[in-house]
């Protein structure tokens, strides 16, 4: 009976000790998530961009208005949720633009 009981501390530890990758099943990256208003800057960026043709971390859909879901992104100037550059390498976040069903890459 008392190792049953220590069963879900353990399966708690061994969660907080394993680091999960950074765009494992999740919309985020690096503590920033993957949607909302974007401001594009040369230096000093929240994230890392790559723009790619063939498998993405993400897939992106620019939009207007309410970028309220995994990879909608909104791209302003001022008020960001979150500031990203574009790299030709060691990226952050790779990213293929979409008209159409933006989100996490399978």
């Amino acid at each position: 009976m008392q190792r049953a009981a220590f069963l879900p501390a353990i399966l708690a530890a061994l969660l907080l000790a394993c680091p999960a990758p950074a765009l494992a099943g999740q919309c985020s990256a690096k503590g920033h998530r993957l949607w909302g208003k974007v401001k594009v800057v040369n230096a000093h960026a929240d994230l890392k961009v790559q723009v790619v043709n063939s498998f993405p971390d993400l897939k992106v859909q620019v939009v207007n208005s309410f970028p309220d879901k995994c990879g909608k992104w909104q791209m302003v100037n001022t008020f960001p949720d979150f500031t990203i550059q574009f790299v030709n390498s060691f990226p952050d976040v790779k990213i293929q633009y979409v008209n159409s069903f933006p989100g996490m890459a399978r």
